[in-house]
């Protein structure tokens, strides 16, 4: 099995590290209001998620 050669320090880890989040999140239209959100998430302006009504947004905002 193999074994490392010796300590990587953090910065050094860490620097590896850094590259998987150079990609946009997926942004999908609200199939109620036609936001952009993310995909599989309740919609921070109508409250829907998969055609049904989760939250209940105040009519403050909905106007914004």
């Amino acid at each position: 099995m193999a074994l490392p050669k010796g300590k990587v320090s953090r910065a050094r880890g860490r620097r590896r590290r850094t590259h998987y989040k150079l990609t946009a999140p997926t942004l999908v239209a609200c199939s109620q209001c036609h936001e952009m959100r993310l995909a599989h998430r309740v919609c921070k302006n109508c409250g829907t998620y998969n055609g049904r009504q989760v939250l209940v947004m105040d009519d403050d905002k909905k106007k914004a």
